[in-house]
Order: C-alpha cells, then sequence, then structure tokens
C-alpha cells in the first residue's frame, strides 16, 4: 500500500503530463491526417484530377480508410497498430502516382504521401508513448489480449 503522507514526485507528475499530451498530440495528428487522406482521396478522383471526367470508381479507395476512423477517435491501440501498416498501400500508390502521372496529380500524390508518412509517424509515436508510460503490466495484458483474440 502507498505511503499517502508523503508527497508525490513532481518528476514522476511532469512526465505523465507530459505523456498524457504527447499521447493526446499524436492522437490528434492520426486523426487529423486519416481525415486528410479521405478527403483529399475522394476529392482528387471525383472534381480534382480524375482519371476520367466525371469521377472515376478509384473513389472508392477511400472506404477502407473510413473503417478506422472510430478506433482512432475511440483511443483503440490495436487500431493504431494496424493503421500504421496499411497506411503503406496508400503511401506506395502515393509515389508511384507521384513518379509517374501528370498534372495535378502529381501534386496531390505528394500530398498524400506527406499525409501517409505524418499518420505513420503519429500512429507510432502514439503507440510507443501509451506503452511506456503503461509500463509492464500494460504490455504484458496487451500481449494476452492480443493472443485471446486471435485464439477461436
Amino acid at each position: 500500500m502507498p505511503d499517502i503522507s508523503s508527497p508525490p514526485n513532481p518528476d514522476a507528475l511532469l512526465a505523465q503530463g507530459d505523456s498524457a499530451r504527447a499521447v493526446n498530440a499524436t492522437r490528434w495528428l492520426a486523426v487529423g491526417s486519416l481525415l486528410g487522406l479521405i478527403v483529399l482521396g475522394f476529392l482528387w478522383e471525383m472534381w480534382l484530377a480524375p482519371l476520367r471526367e466525371g469521377g472515376s470508381w478509384l473513389v472508392l479507395k477511400v472506404l477502407p480508410l473510413t473503417i478506422p476512423l472510430a478506433g482512432l477517435l475511440k483511443n483503440r491501440m490495436y487500431t493504431y497498430r494496424w493503421v500504421s501498416l496499411i497506411v503503406w498501400l496508400y503511401f506506395t500508390e502515393g509515389v508511384v502516382r507521384a513518379t509517374s502521372d501528370t498534372g495535378p496529380s502529381v501534386w496531390l500524390a505528394v500530398i498524400q504521401t506527406l499525409l501517409c508518412v505524418a499518420l505513420f509517424v503519429a500512429c507510432a509515436l502514439h503507440v510507443r508513448i501509451r506503452l511506456r508510460a503503461a509500463g509492464k503490466e500494460a504490455v504484458a495484458a496487451d500481449v494476452a489480449s492480443a493472443n485471446a483474440a486471435a485464439q477461436p
């Protein structure tokens, strides 16, 4: 049982506050960059530079990006982990289209690539900061819940 008569360590409280601010900042960077990718992909394929006049079916590429939005808003660790992996598909599309397309698609692809990098960095930092702040007990619990979810 902790001794409640002794004052808390100010350095520990400062570290907790810093980590909470960092978690919040990375959370909103992840949500913002994901929303940016959704809006950019929709506008790109419908109005800004569609493959065909009047829009193209490639606009459907934004639908998978809407799935993790709820998990990011609910601050679910698992969502941050798998989004940091899936974002590389959109990064690859951005790089390919930036180097092979012409006209305004090039700049849109560069913006997509930058948003993908921002999303990856935000997700990776978010997971790292939360796990470091939670400590070894949370890591063990997280591994146990992932293993339990993986078993039928």
